[in-house]
């Protein structure tokens, strides 16, 4: 007998009361999921902050369901009678199921904060689902959802949703819009003064819990502590200069905090809900790291991803990737890496970050690997892709440190172009990303200064990249060139550029220095895998026989491709010896170290 046998018309389906909506099987009246240019128009309609109207458009992100859809839906939970007023989740909760309202209705509420009373974000009748996607990323949750009319819901637990999103094409492609439609509304609806981050424009720690919470794509309301909002904010909260950067959560308030303490608090931070190993553990959430768990997890790996400082690594960084296969007119690399983050979610792999992996044992105990994390846990794994890439390269200036994050940038970002339209800039490089940075600071109204070492552009950057930089009328390039001096109060000012040619130095105004020459393998947290002289670790035909100790004898096989001088020891992207340095390869290298994973977990069986 199937759901719908056991559901009576009369009694048992109490959403079919909306009648006339359900003309069909599966979404009864289809509606348009929201394109880039709807979420533009609903954007600009609902300022962060501003409360109003229902902030969750039923049109957009509350699909209806037909019978058989919402029937196949309901199967998937746990019924539960509701009374009015009854506490469904709040805020701090952590593991939360989805809620399908099958009887009443539910709402789902803002808490009031010290600058701001409770508002509804929305209401959810029967027939709907209350839920977005924290409930993928793990997130605790930041709003309260109690019952507004007695009756039934059904809970969905975060392990019958994954099943959901693995078994159920139809429904789970649904449901899985449905959340992230949510997710790009509430980020900018009064829900988003649930997390408020108040700090100052240029601050080198506020830029970076700002950076985390872009990267996370978690809902937010930035406050400047100059302006006559972050004052009030500050003021309405018992903040002072010397709390700066904090964030305002509904139950806590977090002072002088990092992104880590942030992670930490709203539960994205580490946690193993088993103690069975895993299959693969991830290290480094960039390009390669992120295709590796997107293959990983689809294929049935129980996949764990971890990156020290945010999903998206170097590439979300970039502002334009224009030679992206497939994307003819290009895309950010925030967009290109949140939509790869997105894919692992729906997946099921596990996103922790940051995350700091510390140390690897390589001499395997019962088949099994042991990452150690910087808090002091350990994952046991089957196997492990690193994909930890490279660590920015600095200019070796006085007073360099001083300006890290207070005019010194390593990414050409929205966030950090911010604090600098409209005014001279300095990007230092000679390579596709800063060129693309110095497109990108020159469209937003800036006179760039593309300062490089070697005689020529065109030597290391892209034909296309070249042209448009050469004849772009806000766009200077100094060849044979470097940056000697930095000067300025608590930001950066002025640079010194020596033109080596004509042995010349000369100063000039400079509100943002955006340096991209390269980076160093990040690998020094490894010990016991062949590296090449330059520290990037070597894998499959680049390794002799020298590096290969006992255990490869016993398995009675050569390293599988992109396995390192350790057996079940993979390395992909940057951090792999010999690696173009292009998206792309990146992606291409992590998918296909998935298929050498499968092969290596099955001779250690």
């Amino acid at each position: 007998m199937t759901v719908m046998d056991e559901l009576s018309p009369a009694v048992a389906a109490p959403w079919a009361a909306r009648g006339s909506m359900f003309s069909q099987a599966g979404l009864a009246r289809p509606v348009a999921w929201a394109t880039p240019r709807d979420l533009d128009r609903l954007r600009a309609s609902h300022p962060r902050g501003r409360p109003g109207k229902p902030l969750v458009p039923v049109s957009v992100a509350s699909p209806r369901l037909g019978d058989e859809l919402f029937a196949r839906l309901l199967s998937y939970g746990t019924p539960q009678e509701t009374h009015q007023g009854d506490v469904l989740f709040r805020p701090g909760d952590g593991d939360v199921d989805l809620i399908v309202v099958e009887r009443g209705s539910v709402e789902v509420v803002r808490t009031a904060t010290g600058n701001a009373p409770a508002a509804t974000v929305a209401t959810v009748d029967a027939g709907g689902f209350v839920g977005e996607l924290n409930l993928l990323t793990g997130q605790n949750v930041y709003l309260l959802c109690r019952v507004r009319e007695a009756g039934t819901v059904h809970r969905v637990s975060p392990e019958r949703l994954r099943q959901l999103m693995a078994k159920d094409v139809e429904l789970s492609d649904i449901v899985f819009k449905a959340l992230i439609a949510r997710r790009e509304l509430l980020q900018r609806s009064a829900a988003a003064m649930a997390v408020e981050i108040v700090g100052g424009a240029r601050s080198a720690a506020a830029l970076a819990l700002r950076t985390y919470a872009a990267r996370q794509r978690l809902i937010h309301l930035w406050f400047d502590a100059d302006t006559p909002q972050g004052r009030a904010m500050m003021e309405s909260s018992g903040l002072t200069q010397d709390d700066l950067p904090a964030i305002v959560l509904p139950d806590v308030t977090l002072k002088r905090t990092t992104p880590g303490e942030l992670a930490e608090k709203l539960g994205l931070s580490y946690r193993r809900s088993s103690a069975k190993p895993v299959d693969v553990t991830i290290v480094g959430a960039g390009p390669a790291g992120l295709a590796a768990a997107v293959y990983g997890a689809s294929e049935g790996l129980d996949t764990v991803l971890l990156d020290a400082v945010g999903t998206g690594g170097q590439a979300a960084a970039s502002s334009r990737i224009e030679n992206y296969f497939g994307f003819p007119f290009g895309l950010s690399g925030a967009d290109l890496t949140g939509l790869a983050v997105l894919q692992a979610l729906k997946f099921g792999a596990q996103l922790a970050s940051p995350c700091q992996a510390v140390k690897l044992d390589t001499d395997r105990t019962g088949d099994l690997l042991r990452l150690h994390l910087q808090g002091g846990e350990v994952i046991d794994s089957k196997a492990v892709v690193i994909a930890s890439g490279a660590r920015y390269r600095a200019l070796p200036l006085e007073r360099w440190p001083d300006f890290e994050g207070a005019g010194i940038y390593y990414a050409a970002t929205e966030l950090e172009a911010r604090a600098c339209t409209g005014s001279p800039v300095t990007v230092v490089g000679g390579a596709n990303s800063a060129g693309q940075a110095a497109l990108y600071l020159a469209g937003r109204g800036s006179e760039v200064s593309l300062v490089v070492r070697g005689p020529d552009i065109a030597t290391e950057m892209s034909a296309y990249l070249v042209d448009r930089l050469l004849a772009h009328s806000r766009v200077t390039v100094r060849c044979r060139s470097e940056v000697t001096r930095l000067d300025g109060g608590d930001f950066l000012e002025e640079v010194s550029i020596t033109d080596r040619r004509a042995d010349a130095t000369h100063a000039q105004p400079c509100a943002g220095l955006f340096c991209f020459i390269g980076a160093e393998p990040a690998t020094d947290w490894l010990t016991g895998i062949a590296t090449g002289d330059d520290g990037f670790i070597r894998t499959d035909v680049q390794l002799t026989d020298d590096d290969l100790g006992p255990a490869w004898a016993s398995l009675g096989r050569r390293p599988l491709p992109f396995e390192t001088s350790v057996p079940g020891v993979f390395a992909v992207g940057d951090v792999h010896s010999g690696s173009m340095k292009r998206v792309a390869a990146a992606t291409g290298e992590g998918a296909s170290a998935i298929a050498s994973v499968h092969k290596a977990i099955a001779t250690l069986a």
